[in-house]
């Protein structure tokens, strides 16, 4: 790195998380909400301005560019990747960041909702980063760190190194992409106009992590078809399909199989939405575990639950679909080893030790593995996502933009 150089991550950043992108998981268009391509098309504008020639936006929001190769090596080209989307568990719109500059190591309360406390004592990522510049939402909103802090430092990165030809790297491919927060967020991109290679989400958390792993994850939804009658005469006769929803909620055990009583490997069934009438109720759930045979365990369970609920109302009827939503990206990187070890290198070389950590979850790079695009996750500073208490490190951002410019010489370095 030029240490004369001036990082525009910051500056990129709380303009980015300015704009409304909030993605809608009922939606059936796609994007699922228009106002993700608001920032799109910034992005866009920002990429021409830096120089490159070939940055656009597709119908489906997709932002594709291309970092011309410096090398006359035969590089393999490399993706990088993030979302543009934020999450529809808290509010996006008007956000209003702020920089906490050296931070002092206390409790941070949001201004605008002084009951909004980041305290030190629930997130102790955040005690280690005492010094640092810390940048939170005003308390209304969550912030958009996840997935802005990645956008902000591809396009920081990208600018760099076309200020500086003399950094050797292969061709890289960017792609931003909207609806990752809903599950769809590769689900209409050109892997023929893309032309990469190998792939990397930068998207996710703590200084140094380095993901190679994810759950897999598919979507259930129960549809219940109860039988509607007039109240004053229902006895013997009405079946309430809410009533039924909700028994099938209640069946699921309390202290396993759910998000709020599982950590580190344990998968879990976790209803996500439930609304209906009387005579038709759905209930949506989430499955997830990091191997597919335990999902598959876990959706049978689901459906003997759904099954035995009915037996104790004649005359109601339900159906049970499964959706396949993304799968453990471990399956394809195993076969690819030299990944994740350019990214452990370059992690290193960014003057940080790597951390190898699974996710609770998922990311573009899930199904992009699947895609042909074997796709690990790289930290960006992230933390306390989907939530009003999200937070990010300003230095964490930078070093997670020096982890890229390492990274693109690692493979040009071992080509």
């Amino acid at each position: 790195m030029d240490k004369n150089y001036v990082y525009s991550v910051t500056e990129r950043f709380l303009r980015y998380v300015q704009i409304d992108t909030q993605s809608d998981p009922l939606s059936h268009t796609f994007p699922s909400t228009a106002k993700q391509k608001d920032l799109a098309r910034l992005l866009v504008r920002e990429l021409h301005e830096i120089g490159i020639t070939d940055a656009a936006m597709d119908d489906h929001g997709y932002v594709y560019a291309t970092i011309p190769a410096t090398s006359s090596k035969a590089v393999p080209v490399i993706c990088l990747c993030a979302h543009m989307d934020t999450a529809s568990d808290c509010s996006g719109a008007n956000v209003k960041p702020i920089l906490h500059k050296a931070y002092d190591g206390s409790d941070i309360v949001l201004p605008d909702d002084p009951a909004q406390v980041i305290r030190v004592a629930e997130h102790p990522y955040l005690a280690d980063k005492k010094g640092d510049d810390i940048i939170t939402a005003s308390g209304w909103t969550l912030l958009g760190a996840d997935n802005k802090a990645g956008v902000a430092e591809i396009m920081d990165a990208a600018q760099y190194l076309l200020q500086h030809p003399e950094v050797p790297h292969g061709r890289i491919r960017i792609l931003f992409t909207p609806d990752e927060e809903v599950g769809r967020g590769v689900q209409h991109v050109d892997m023929e106009r893309l032309g990469a290679q190998f792939g990397y989400t930068m998207d996710g958390g703590e200084l140094g992590s380095l993901e190679d792993e994810t759950f897999s994850a598919d979507g259930v939804n129960i549809t219940i078809h109860g039988i509607s009658v007039h109240p004053g005469v229902a006895k013997d006769k009405l079946v309430s399909a809410i009533k039924i929803a909700a028994e099938i909620v209640e069946a699921l055990p309390k202290d396993i199989l759910s998000p709020e009583t599982t950590a580190d490997r344990q998968g879990f069934i976790h209803p996500v939405r439930i609304e209906g009438i009387v005579e038709k109720a759905e209930i949506d759930f989430i499955i997830r575990d990091f191997t597919t045979k335990e999902l598959e365990a876990h959706e049978f369970y689901l459906r003997k639950v759904m099954e035995s609920t009915l037996k104790r109302h004649p005359g109601a009827t339900a159906t049970f679909r499964v959706t396949e939503q993304y799968r453990n990206m471990k399956e394809v990187l195993d076969q690819h080893p030299q990944v994740v070890a350019c990214a452990e290198e370059a992690i290193r070389r960014a003057g940080i030790r790597p951390l190898r950590m699974s996710i609770r979850g998922g990311t573009d790079g899930s199904r992009l593995s699947f895609m042909g695009l074997p796709c690990p996750n790289i930290f960006t500073g992230e933390m306390a996502l989907h939530s009003k208490h999200e937070y990010v490190s300003v230095q964490d951002m930078q070093k997670a933009v020096d982890t890229i410019i390492q990274l693109v010489q690692v493979w040009e370095e071992r080509s």
